[in-house]
């Protein structure tokens, strides 16, 4: 069973994630203070095996660099989400769409969830689920920024809903102090989630 510590940097509420079984691990979304994020991996002691990135928006990737430089890793990212990040290619996995990546002891399953960004992704571990900046506790991303689309965010949202309702679902940001909730709490109180599952229906 995975370890999650949730990291909230930056003046965004933004949560790096931290997942770790016994002394491997891998970080979600470092941003923003890379000097801490790198004291907390080396005094815990753990050896890192991986980076992953939900999308590109800078606010999930800044000063991500001095990060990877340090710990001589390539980040994964979605290859439509490149141009928004501003990392430079060496320093970065990219694929596209859905995928299946083993990172150390770590199976990662990659669900493309476009709409917040053109290459928006959730990232399932266990029976965890990262969903960055598509769905937040009771709300979702924005979809009127470059590269967004409000359709795509529907079909989204309800590829999530479609997951086992007991899955553990930690967002890219804590807005309000919380950034976790399960699927089955969502659909029972996200309006966006609501709608995007009204909307299947016509």
């Amino acid at each position: 069973m995975i370890n999650i510590d949730v990291l909230n940097l930056g003046p965004m509420d933004n949560a790096t994630y931290l997942v770790t079984r016994a002394a491997d691990a891998l970080l979600i979304d470092p941003a923003w203070d890379p000097q801490f994020i790198i004291h907390t991996v080396e005094t815990k002691k753990l050896n890192l095996c991986g980076v992953l990135f939900t999308h590109g928006h800078f606010d999930h990737v800044k000063r991500a660099q001095e990060l990877l430089e340090h710990f001589h890793l390539k980040a994964y990212l979605e290859e439509k989400d490149v141009p928004l990040s501003g990392l430079p290619a060496e320093l970065l996995h990219t694929y596209s769409g859905d995928q299946t990546f083993q990172i150390g002891p770590f199976s990662v399953q990659i669900l493309a969830t476009p709409g917040h960004t053109a290459g928006c992704v959730c990232i399932q571990i266990e029976d965890v689920l990262f969903t960055g900046d598509t769905l937040f506790p009771g709300a979702c991303g924005r979809v009127d920024l470059p590269t967004s689309n409000p359709r795509d965010m529907l079909a989204s949202l309800r590829r999530i809903a479609a997951l086992p309702e007991d899955t553990r679902l930690f967002s890219g940001h804590s807005y309000g102090g919380r950034c976790s909730s399960t699927v089955a709490d969502e659909k029972l109180h996200n309006p966006y989630m609501r709608n995007a599952l009204r909307w299947e229906e016509k």
